[in-house]
């Protein structure tokens, strides 16, 4: 695996663990932060011994959004902007792409794009000590980073619309009433409950999960049909993997299936 200058990854028995740590500080997006993301997305998507991802960060913030020091307050901001947008929303098509589950481990801020990231994980687990906030209307801007397609498909249209035109700070269990979130795991117990679900999660017939779970997320843009047809596609494909054979052989013995991840 690569080492990173703004992130760190660590793996243990099929678990790999992506540490958000940016060398702007405050875990600011920089555009080399950004290619690191699309680098370990794609990287881990094709390595078959990972079969779950978390993505978390160290110290205080998740995200606190982008670097901003680099930005002159006027229109030639335009394309700074997006350069840096475009590198993200590849780093989050690559994340979704790879159909490895993927866990959030939030327990600070995150705001702006780290609030975007934080919406992109099929699981996302927050800390007593979480907040959440859209953030981009502080500083005159719209949204970025998935956000706008995330929210509303968690959270409905209207409390999306709130989040955003309203944009206050949004606590640990606020979040997981609105669906933004899974649950809220305690701050002293917080690094024991997100190991434990993604080991539960890797220890699953995962190529099975994430097909899923992309099948749940490319639904809202198909019609029936076309979701159908997919689905049809999906359980074929499924039904080749090695897991699909230990998961049958296990229905007809007496022994719970030990699935491989393939």
């Amino acid at each position: 695996m690569t080492d990173y200058e703004n992130l760190a990854v660590n793996h243990d028995d099929g678990v790999a663990t992506v540490t958000l740590d940016s060398a702007a500080g405050r875990n600011s997006l920089t555009l080399e932060m950004a290619d690191e993301l699309i680098s370990v997305a794609t990287t881990l998507g094709e390595d078959r011994e990972t079969r779950c991802i978390v993505l978390t960060h160290a110290g205080q913030f998740f995200g606190s959004g982008a670097d901003l020091t680099h930005l002159e307050g006027n229109e030639t901001d335009a394309a700074r902007l997006r350069e840096l947008a475009g590198r993200a929303h590849e780093a989050i098509v690559q994340f979704h792409q790879s159909e490895t589950p993927v866990v959030g481990a939030v327990n600070g801020i995150a705001a702006g794009i780290g609030f975007s990231l934080a919406l992109m994980p099929d699981l996302l687990i927050l800390g007593e000590d979480t907040t959440l906030r859209f953030a981009y209307p502080g500083i005159g801007l719209t949204g970025d980073g998935g956000s706008t397609f995330f929210l509303p498909r968690l959270v409905g249209l209207r409390n999306a619309k709130e989040i955003v035109l309203r944009d206050r700070p949004i606590g640990p269990e606020e979040a997981v009433d609105l669906g933004l979130a899974t649950e809220v795991a305690p701050t002293d117990e917080f690094d024991a409950h997100v190991a434990e679900l993604a080991n539960e999660l890797a220890a699953g017939p995962t190529q099975a999960l994430g097909s899923a779970s992309r099948l749940l997320t490319e639904s809202y843009g198909r019609e029936l049909e076309a979701q159908l047809a997919a689905e049809t596609d999906a359980i074929a494909a499924a039904a080749r993997t090695e897991d699909y054979r230990r998961g049958l052989d296990a229905f007809f013995g007496d022994d719970d299936p030990e699935f491989v991840g393939r």
